[in-house]
């Protein structure tokens, strides 16, 4: 028959949902910790509780060796020899069991030790038992019940244990009161901690994704599924589901008949707002639908790799689609996975005209690049804050005469200048193409005359290509000529047009 401390025992393991022989281990080694205080001893004690009388017995344990050299710690080692004047069947090898007086010796401050002991030693399995039953449950909902609310953290009945919700995984939305009832996910199981081990959430998206798998059936089914969910608790969620019929519409599902079903969800989340999307596999179009209520004017995927889009939308729609705080365009991007760029049409506008202004800022030439212009003219020029040629060229006579030291026969040397520098530019491409049409006329000059000793079509356009070419060799010579009739005090361009 087992003693009435046994059976206390035994009662304290159920209620605590544990092994009897943890608490029995936890009362031996209390037993242990108080004897040794006593003693004040360095020796290997033992207690050992008897089940039938509930007396627990402490012990000097002692290794028996065979010689007195081998004793290296009296505390510790014992002689065969003096083993056996306790236990004549005492052998080299095995323990020697000295009983240690406990009874009516241990006091208060032993008892209370003892008592402090036991407690550590239950919480600890308590522990173990709480994170191997709820450790295969993370992410799962379950049905909880207020205990006690302890500052802003909330701590809940789950049945075997204690959980607790800490004020980050608590909606803004929400208040509870003692004895509620509420359904909340576990989100993690903490081995080594004080207090409760599991930690429940009221925040998580699987909450939703919970919710909606209770209140719409072709989810629960398998015909709809949810393939994303982006929250951010108290204020807005946004769902991607699609349908695996199709026959039936996904987002009228979960909508339901008057919009029932995602009505009572939302009642459950104490009026948190939830946008339903259309899944699609195409980033662009997932993209239009997920910055929803807002109208999208155009999605560009910018780098593939680092998942990257650029959304405009019209002037008017731009503060609707970021969103307050930028909420619409944060939750959307978590549910694509994507970063999300959003410009309107005027921000577009603009930075494309910078992106222009900057490639016409690229293409200018230096004043020094045109020759013609004498070191102090590109001085002159420069002073009154014209470095390009570029600019010069968009200059009219007037304004270069306004520059000190420029008269009407230096605007005409620049004007010269000028264009000579931007027909040599033209006249390179012009010289590949002449090129390429001497080839032809050769080709063109050797084919036959027809029958009537008339010229073919082929030499004739030969004979007016080699005309062409003719004047513009005419023209070569007269603009190399020009820069001579200068030094010879003659009007520029006379000599050509003779």
């Amino acid at each position: 028959m087992a003693s009435e401390l046994y059976n206390i025992i035994e009662g304290v393991s159920r209620e605590k949902g544990i092994d009897p022989q943890i608490v029995v281990s936890a009362v031996e080694d209390a037993i242990v910790v108080a004897t040794r205080k006593y003693y004040k001893s360095q020796e290997n004690l033992r207690a050992v509780l008897d089940k039938e009388s509930g007396k627990i017995n402490a012990y000097a344990v002692k290794a028996i060796v065979e010689n007195p050299e081998q004793v290296e710690d009296p505390n510790l080692q014992v002689t065969v020899e003096q083993a056996r004047k306790l236990d004549p069947n005492a052998e080299a090898g095995g323990e020697l069991l000295i009983p240690k007086v406990t009874e009516g010796i241990l006091g208060r401050i032993a008892a209370q030790l003892a008592k402090q002991v036991i407690f550590q030693k239950v919480r600890e399995a308590e522990r173990d038992t709480v994170y191997k039953e709820y450790i295969g449950h993370v992410n799962e909902v379950v049905n909880a019940t207020v205990k006690r609310i302890e500052g802003p953290d909330v701590i809940l009945d789950i049945g075997k244990a204690e959980a607790r919700m800490g004020r980050k995984e608590q909606s803004r939305l929400e208040s509870f009161a003692v004895g509620e009832r509420i359904r909340a996910v576990i989100v993690r199981v903490e081995k080594a901690s004080k207090g409760p081990g599991v930690v429940v959430s009221r925040a998580a998206p699987e909450l939703v994704q919970h919710l909606f798998q209770t209140e719409v059936p072709e989810i629960y089914d398998g015909t709809v599924v949810i393939r994303a969910i982006a929250r951010e608790a108290g204020e807005r969620t946004k769902i991607a589901v699609m349908s695996k019929d199709k026959d039936v519409d996904a987002v009228g599902a979960c909508v339901g008949m008057k919009g029932m079903r995602v009505q009572s969800i939302i009642r459950e989340l104490r009026g948190e707002k939830i946008d339903i999307i259309e899944y699609h596999e195409d980033a662009v179009t997932f993209a239009e639908k997920a910055l929803q209520p807002a109208k999208v004017s155009r999605v560009t995927v910018v780098d593939t790799a680092e998942k990257h889009l650029e959304v405009v939308v019209d002037d008017t729609q731009l503060s609707l689609a970021i969103g307050k705080k930028g909420q619409n365009v944060r939750l959307a991007a978590k549910l694509l996975g994507w970063k999300i760029d959003i410009k309107s049409e005027e921000e577009k506008r603009q930075e494309v005209e910078q992106q222009m202004s900057a490639l016409v800022v690229q293409s200018v030439t230096p004043l020094e690049n045109v020759p013609g212009l004498g070191e102090g003219l590109v001085e002159k020029l420069k002073a009154a804050g014209v470095t390009t040629v570029e600019a010069l060229a968009d200059m009219t006579p007037e304004q270069l005469e306004d520059i000190k030291g420029i008269g009407p026969k230096t605007v005409e040397q620049i004007s010269i200048a000028v264009n000579n520098y931007f027909s040599s530019l033209e006249g390179g491409e012009a010289v590949a193409t002449a090129e390429s049409e001497s080839t032809e006329e050769a080709a063109s000059q050797e084919a036959p005359a027809d029958s009537s000793g008339e010229p073919s079509e082929l030499t004739a356009e030969a004979a007016e290509t080699v005309e062409t070419a003719a004047n513009d060799e005419t023209a070569e010579i007269a603009i190399d000529a020009e820069p001579v009739a200068e030094e010879a005090g003659e009007v520029p361009g006379e000599k050509s047009s003779e």
